[in-house]
């Protein structure tokens, strides 16, 4: 019966999954399960991407994460959405061109489908995300999600965090202490397998042979154990994502009271794409680009003049990766979390959104009765198929892009690029667009919501035409998206400035309302 964890490797994805099967499988309890982590002091955590997706929310209200304390300790802000900017027209011919991709779903004031409304101009010459919900007017005036009186974790508007990679461990590590997690500093000099080619135990160096009924792999690109010594085979899709590195700086505000993005700015490149996101007292951006296109020189060059003058003084952090992962993430009683079984890109923060369901998934399936062939074989089916569909949804990005100004771009668009997956459905959405018929609610990240943001932020084109004569309610449409435009007018005095927000958690935290709960 396996009922002792070893974690080896810390970090975001290595103390996420201890809080988290903490909480679920009862660390703290007789009956649970023993859960130690060890992490290396010789070892750096990454810290680059700084960027949530809003499941994160529901992650950190089941381990029992103050919200308060998760912005005031991990540095967070609010992430509402996505702006992309010079995406879809060469830079030259439509200097500004922007989309956004906002995280609340489509108005939920009504149970009609807007969607093929728009699409045959009921709202106007007005992107769909701007149409079917407040959130972009609300970003845009980079405004906060929620007021001070909303309980934890829940707001009109729906939304993820930014936040200090390493902070965000260190706060995470804390609760996971407190549910019983035992921590040990040490480095993993070696790895012993038995007669089955299991692993039978880790060697630390300082303090010996350590042993468990499940190993869990944290360490990052090194995938010392699922990798490095088990031989799990890495997939690489660089042929369709074509970046493989990151530089990334950290640059103080202007001044102290300047206003914070409630959204990351994904601005393209000639080679990638920058990212700009906004924390307590400073903003985080970075450059992801490809090898093949750009020379590492040259990126760091186009990263400082993106930042501009600020950017004179610092250094850069740089990060080489390549997009793929590992088809057997679970291997008899090894599984890998994190960087050590994959890694897409940047774009959409993905990252630290794997991790969270496969910790999720590992207490689902956990082993009780200790076969973990069954549980192995249910684990990697649905990881394989996840991270497939978050490469479709990435590379449609760039797929549907119609810059030509640079190879980067031009590469990005040739159909041998994209895999017969995406194609076959971009031929289905020009007759109708993506519906809950697309999505595998098991095995997708991002919902139909979200493909319909990028698909039309990018002006895709579908022709429902056909079906006009058949949609009933014109009229019913029309007042919709005029109660939305006038929600979104309002929405200034409906919620308070982004920083304001975040000052005033920082200094006095959440609270509910004076008089009632």
């Amino acid at each position: 019966m396996s009922k002792s964890v070893l974690i080896v490797g810390g970090g975001t994805a290595g103390w996420i999954t201890a809080a988290y099967m903490a909480r679920m499988l009862a660390a703290d309890t007789p009956g649970g399960v023993s859960i130690t982590l060890v992490e290396s002091d010789e070892i750096g955590i990454l810290g680059v991407g700084e960027g949530t997706f809003p499941i994160i929310r529901k992650t950190l209200g089941r381990i029992g994460l103050d919200e308060s304390e998760l912005i005031r300790d991990a540095d967070a802000t609010f992430k509402q959405g996505i702006r992309f900017n010079n995406w879809k027209y060469n830079p030259a011919d439509v200097p500004n061109d922007t989309y956004f991709h906002p995280f609340q779903v489509c108005s939920q004031h009504t149970d009609m489908d807007l969607l093929p409304y728009w699409l045959l101009g009921v709202a106007g010459q007005v992107p769909w995300a701007q149409a079917c919900t407040v959130q972009e007017s609300v970003v845009n005036a980079k405004l906060a999600p929620k007021l001070i009186t909303h309980p934890n974790y829940n707001a009109p508007l729906n939304y993820a965090y930014h936040f200090d990679a390493g902070k965000l461990a260190q706060v995470v590590r804390r609760r996971a202490m407190e549910m019983g997690v035992k921590r040990l500093i040490d480095t993993i000099d070696d790895v012993k397998l038995d007669e089955t080619g299991a692993i039978a135990s880790v060697r630390g160096r300082d303090h010996g042979e350590l042993t468990a009924d499940l190993y869990i792999d944290c360490t990052g690109f090194r995938s010392r154990l699922i990798g490095e010594t088990l031989g799990s085979e890495f997939t690489s899709y660089k042929d369709q994502l074509f970046c493989d590195r990151a530089v990334a700086m950290q640059v103080p505000y202007d001044r102290a009271d300047q206003p914070i993005p409630s959204c990351t700015y994904a601005t393209a490149q000639n080679a990638g794409w920058t990212w700009d996101i906004g924390l307590h007292n400073r903003r985080g951006l970075g450059y992801v680009y490809s090898s093949r296109h750009c020379s590492d020189d040259e990126a760091v060059a186009t990263l400082r003049r993106h930042i501009g003058p600020a950017a004179q003084e610092l250094s850069a952090k740089k990060l080489s990766f390549e997009a793929g992962f590992r088809k057997i993430q679970w291997h008899k009683n090894c599984i890998g979390i994190g960087l050590s079984v994959g890694f897409i890109e940047p774009l959409e923060a993905t990252g630290i959104s794997f991790a969270e369901v496969a910790a999720l998934m590992v207490c689902n399936l956990f082993p009780w009765s200790g076969d973990t062939e069954r549980s192995a074989r249910q684990f990697n089916d649905a990881m394989t198929k996840r991270f497939e569909h978050v490469i479709d949804f990435i590379k449609l990005h760039y797929y549907l892009s119609q810059r030509t100004d640079t190879a980067f771009w031009r590469d990005n668009r040739e159909a041998s690029s994209a895999s017969d997956y995406l194609k076959g459905k971009l031929e289905q959405w020009k007759y109708r667009p993506p519906s809950f018929l697309d999505i595998d609610a098991s095995h997708d990240i991002f919902d139909e919501n979200s493909w319909q943001y990028i698909l039309y932020g990018m002006d895709f084109k579908t022709d429902i035409s056909n079906r006009a004569g058949a949609l009933r309610f014109y009229e019913d449409a029309k007042r919709e998206f005029e109660s939305i435009r006038q929600q979104s007018l309002n929405a200034n005095n409906a919620v308070p400035a982004h920083r304001d927000l975040i000052q005033d958690v920082v200094t006095n935290g959440f609270r509910p309302p004076q008089g009632g709960k």
